[in-house]
């Protein structure tokens, strides 16, 4: 039975973690290095991320410097930032990128925080799946005589727990998003 609980523990948790890397990935009108992670370069026909060939700085609220270790990838960096869903606007200069953030309009940011709340939900429907799962097999255990009825009960009930908690969490980082994106 214990095996079970940690089991359906670990899934919820990464599915917590899933959910914070996705909204690391959306953009704000902030600037982060984070939104570069999933950017890959082609490095000598290999594809690299960017962070393996270039360093990642924030020295402003709304600017990034993107400076390569090779100068001969700055094209190369520069056309994969053009070519990401970002929708951001990579500056050459011949030494480094500069890859300034306009600030969002009114209605790309509702729009963001729609697409936030959707992401949210997900991470909560899967949270179910993952209880719903570890009901299951608890049932299959109490079924074949391995737990007794009263162990599956106090197994359903740590479930529960660890369900609420983990759709809590979700809450609390789906605010914390939407509070970041609907900021001036």
């Amino acid at each position: 039975m214990q095996s079970v609980i940690d089991n359906c523990e670990q899934r919820m948790k990464k599915s917590t973690e899933a959910l914070s890397a996705e909204f690391a990935m959306l953009r704000t009108g902030r600037a982060s290095a984070s939104l570069f992670d999933k950017i890959k370069v082609d490095y000598y026909g290999a594809e690299t991320p960017l962070s393996q060939v270039a360093s990642i700085s924030v020295p402003e609220a709304r600017l990034v410097v993107i400076q390569p270790w090779d100068k001969t990838v700055l094209p190369a960096i520069e056309k994969a930032i053009q070519k990401s869903e970002l929708g951001l606007n990579p500056n050459n200069d011949g030494k480094l990128i500069r890859v300034a953030f306009p600030p969002l309009t009114e209605d790309r940011r509702k729009e963001l925080a729609k697409s936030a709340k959707a992401t949210a939900e997900g991470a909560r429907v899967a949270v179910r799946n993952i209880r719903r799962d570890a009901m299951e097999e608890l049932k299959k255990l109490q079924k074949s005589g391995d737990i007794s009825e009263d162990q599956q009960k106090e197994g359903e009930t740590k479930i529960q727990k660890l369900t609420d908690n983990a759709i809590a969490e979700i809450g609390k980082i789906a605010d914390a998003k939407e509070k970041e994106i609907m900021e001036i």
